[in-house]
């Protein structure tokens, strides 16, 4: 705690164990309290006079702690997540990258595997199956669909190899099966070579500065990457395919890791309008946080708030590999008891949750063996931990950290507002109060006002429900754009 003293006017300003600060104020018998999030304090400054002096004013006689709000996991869960990268319409990326791979970096081993007698196709067969299993189960994630994969043809014109009516059977299959719990990346145009976008050709040379993986080896601007962007999601775009984010294949980035999240913004919000663009690029190892990261943040308190989200996932792929012919290490995930693994880690740390794979490595040369250890793992947590966590897309997890982070939060009394620069379902905060001394909360949103109803455990909590339990009351509700109050 820190305090800084004006004449009569004295602050205190406190951290609190969640990343939340509040600060308040007295002068005479006035007292103004505010809680908002770290981004949101830190943006402000540490000096409190001209903050304090836009929020309301409540009596008090002497500086006390107020109690504090604070912004939970959504439904009181951990946040679940899996994602798909190197997948696409059709074509097996193991099968055609591994050679263009092998020109570009023959002194490498991993790049000399028999790729000639791995099957060329994943078949739509393997997604009906792999969708409808997952939907079954609750599952949700991202799934890349690569333009233009390993540069055999162009997802929104024709792969060769393939009919028209194939690809098209192909897409309709992602759009009506896979979109609505997944989100849908560009992997990059290629995944493989880079293309010049004047002429759509490959570069001529094949080195590392001109495959994808490892592009660019010189600096570029945000402009040039946002072009490179745009030009991977217009392709999705031509497909029916939503896109509110991008993968980066490999080290594609690397040299410009600041430039890359600008880029990312500027070409999402371009082609697909998206308020709330993301990225997925990094993967987390041991005791590093995994939680979304907010990057490149402007403008919260304006009309049009800018902010691009960073994903990342949290383990290795044990899978199957990228090129599907690696042994499944399920229990590298979690065990069959659901005591160990990286993701039993990360849900008893309260963090979300991200599985990597790559789906050549779900598929594994046509002996689905990643898919059958995949579903293994699924089964542990949905049985272990079904009523601590909740399966959510890249898009929804960086949605609700974004609104945890930037949203404004007052408490006055009984009496707590909210103004958020971005929505999200399922927002779940902890208010002072007891179930003996609390009327139902009520959530006013543009003079509409709904009582909230209780539920006598935290697993039954859902968007429009309340539980009470020593430490106050737990809410949750879909925290609209703008303003919201919450009273009881």
């Amino acid at each position: 705690m820190s305090r800084q003293k004006a004449g009569a006017l004295v602050s205190v300003q406190v951290q609190l164990q969640s990343g939340q600060q509040y600060c308040y104020s007295t002068e005479g018998t006035f007292m103004t309290n505010y809680v908002h999030s770290r981004r949101a304090f830190l943006a402000t400054g540490t000096t409190t006079l001209s903050a304090l002096q836009a929020w309301p004013a409540i009596a008090a006689t002497e500086v006390a702690e107020p109690p504090a709000v604070t912004v939970l996991n959504p439904q009181l869960r951990v946040p679940l997540s899996f994602v798909v990268d190197d997948s696409t319409c059709l074509v097996n990326m193991g099968h055609f990258c591994m050679p263009q791979f092998a020109t570009a970096w023959p002194e490498r081993n991993e790049y000399k595997k028999p790729w000639q007698t791995w099957p060329r196709e994943i078949p739509d067969s393997f997604v009906r199956e792999f969708g409808q299993w997952c939907a079954q189960h609750g599952v949700k994630g991202k799934y890349s669909i690569v333009p233009f994969p390993a540069c055999v043809g162009w997802v929104d014109r024709e792969l060769p190899g393939w009919s028209q009516k194939q690809l098209q059977a192909s897409l309709k299959l992602v759009r009506e099966l896979m979109v609505p719990n997944w989100d849908i990346h560009p992997e990059m145009i290629t995944h493989t070579r880079v293309i010049d976008i004047k002429t759509g050709r490959p570069m001529q040379d094949i080195n590392p500065a001109t495959m994808e993986n490892s592009y660019p080896r010189t600096k570029k601007s945000v402009d040039e990457m946002a072009v490179y962007l745009a030009y991977a999601l217009r392709i999705l775009k031509n497909c029916g395919l939503p896109c509110e984010g991008v993968t980066t294949p490999g080290g594609f980035g690397n040299l410009v890791k600041n430039e890359l999240p600008l880029a990312v913004h500027e070409a999402v919000r371009d082609v697909s309008g998206s308020e709330l663009p993301h990225y997925f690029k990094y993967v987390v190892n041991g005791t590093e946080s995994a939680l979304p990261r907010l990057e490149h943040v402007r403008n919260v308190d304006g009309s049009d708030p800018k902010v691009t989200v960073n994903v990342p996932a949290c383990t290795g792929d044990w899978f199957g590999g990228w090129d599907g012919d690696r042994q499944s290490e399920p229990d590298r995930y979690a065990n069959e008891e659901g005591t160990s693994g990286r993701m039993v880690e990360l849900i008893k740390r309260g963090e979300p949750a991200v599985m990597l794979c790559h789906w050549p490595g779900m598929y594994t040369q046509g002996t689905k063996k990643g898919f059958t250890a995949f579903k293994r793992v699924v089964e542990t947590l949905n049985s272990r931990f079904s009523d601590q966590t909740i399966w959510m897309k890249l898009s929804e997890i960086g949605r609700y950290w974004t609104a945890k982070e930037l949203t404004r939060i007052i408490l006055v009394d009984r009496k707590v507002s909210f103004n958020a620069p971005f929505g999200t379902p399922n927002f779940t905060v902890r208010v002072p109060g007891t179930a003996a001394t609390t009327n139902a909360p009520t959530l006013t949103v543009e003079n509409r006002t709904v009582k909230l109803q209780p539920v006598t455990q935290t697993r039954l909590l859902r968007s429009g429900t309340w539980h009470a339990d020593s430490k106050g009351l737990i809410v949750c509700f879909d925290l609209p754009k703008g303003v919201s109050l919450i009273q009881w």
